[in-house]
This record gives C-alpha cells, structure tokens and sequence, in this order.
C-alpha cells in the first residue's frame, strides 16, 4: 500500500505578520493575501445576490457561496518550483525554460533525501564533503534523474524565528556536484537554496568577488536543474525508495511556481 507524505508548506496569510520589518517587502514570497468570503457572511452573500440576481431571502438555505480572493503573491511563494529562467536567460547553453515548458513527467522522481543535519551549521556553505557524508549514511548516491531532497533542519524552526532566515545554504561547487551526478530536481526544507542574502552581500563587500552572489542559483546555468525550495515533513521520509511528485502551478512563460510536493512511499 501506498502512503502519501505532504511535503508542502501551508500558504496561510496570517504567516505574513511574523516576518521582520525589514522583510515585510517579502511578504508575497510567505504567502498571499486573501480576502474571504464565507456562505454565511456578508461578502459571500452578496457575491451569490451579485451574480445571480437574487436578493439575501430568496438564498437556498440561506446562504451565499464561501470564495477567496488572494492578491500580493509571487510565483515563488511558499514550496515552489523554480523553472531555470528564475537563474539567467539561458541554462545548460540553451535558452532557460519557463515553468509551463517542463513536462509532468521531469517533475514526478525517485526521490533520495540527504541529511546534512550533523555537519551544517547556520548560515554556512554546505560542502560537497557534507553532501559525500550525507550519501553514505543514505546508503546509496545520487543516481540520473534523482530529486535530492536536502534535510538541513530548517524545517524546526518558524517565520517568528531569527534562525529561520539563518539557513546553511548549497554553493555553486555543491549545486553542481549534485548535478554533475545526475539529479534533476533539487530540494530544500530551508527558505532558500543559497546562503542567507545579507551573508552573500557581506562576502561581497568584503572580497569584490561577485560570484559569491547566489552562486547556488546560478549554478543551474551551467547545468540545467529545478531547484524547490520550502518543503517540510522531510523527516517523515526513508532516505531512499519513494517517488516525489512536484505539481506547480500552470503560470504562463514564468520562472517558478507555488507547486503541492508529495512523496509516494510504499
């Protein structure tokens, strides 16, 4: 029998409160805004009158209809799958896809789950050693094809913690060892894929070296992958023997998606 484990973040906009001030410009990256509308309130009621051209008493039971209108949302919200357009125009020296470019079957993998857990730290590189740890206690390597789901521990903590936005990031040399191994989709239970952006932007002030900058992203144009970043429940998962479907939404020519993620574990 087949059980299936949510890897997916909830979008609730309650979420959007807890972030810092000085990301509050980030809002539409946590989740939407939504305005409801239940069946037995007002706005419901009157959108069912609206429409239907009836008045509150000639309702069915009294009620209107329950609805929801979100507003404020990036195509990177919440888990998401980033298409290879989000790391640079081109990606593997051919045009980077959009997310309606990738076919279903690219998105529904075996799935190996690497936990980095005993040697990450806090906003500090996880190393191509880390992930060579990681590989050996799962008991197999990356394999063609694979989704390597990176277990950082990220997932303890909420948008109301400091170490929330303290994540251990993946490299440009971690990106592509991970690639040149053959994994397709690459994922993550931490905010981002890369180092924290201030950690980033104070390597860059101090070194001038600007391919510190997102370099684990912009690894994907050398070598074409889907990066997914925000899952959880990664610890429900064996390290290997699962397949993992990634369903993003279908958004026209864009570079990611709000995707539902969910591991199919017999």
């Amino acid at each position: 029998m087949t059980r299936l484990i949510d890897l997916t973040a909830t979008l609730d906009p309650d979420n959007r409160t807890k972030l810092p001030p000085h990301l509050a410009a980030a809002a539409g990256v946590v989740a939407p805004a939504i305005e409801y509308m239940h069946p037995a309130e007002a706005k419901g009621r009157d959108e069912f009158c609206r429409y239907l051209g009836c008045r509150h008493e000639d309702m069915p039971y009294g009620e209107g209809w329950g609805a929801e209108m979100l507003s404020d949302m990036s195509s990177h919200c919440g888990t998401h799958v980033d298409a290879p357009l989000h790391s640079g125009s081109a990606s593997g020296g051919a045009p980077a896809r959009t997310i309606t470019d990738i076919g279903l079957e690219e998105l529904f993998r075996p799935g190996l789950v690497l936990d980095v857990r005993p040697w990450a730290r806090p906003a500090l590189e996880i190393t191509v050693e880390m992930l060579e740890s990681a590989m050996q206690a799962a008991g197999r390597r990356v394999q063609p094809g694979d989704a390597v789901l990176i277990r950082t521990g990220q997932e303890r903590y909420t948008l109301s913690d400091p170490e929330f936005f303290l994540q251990p990031g993946m490299s440009r040399a971690s990106t592509l060892h991970l690639t040149q191994l053959g994994a397709t989709i690459l994922g993550t239970d931490a905010v981002g894929w890369d180092l924290p952006f201030g950690v980033m932007a104070r390597r860059f002030k101090e070194g001038g070296d600007p391919t510190v900058l997102w370099d684990g992203h912009k690894a994907i144009v050398e070598r074409e992958a889907f990066i997914v970043q925000q899952l959880t429940n990664l610890g429900a998962l064996p390290a290997s023997g699962f397949m993992v479907g990634f369903f993003p939404i279908k958004l026209a020519r864009c570079s990611a998606a709000p995707a539902r993620v969910v591991a199919f574990v017999d």
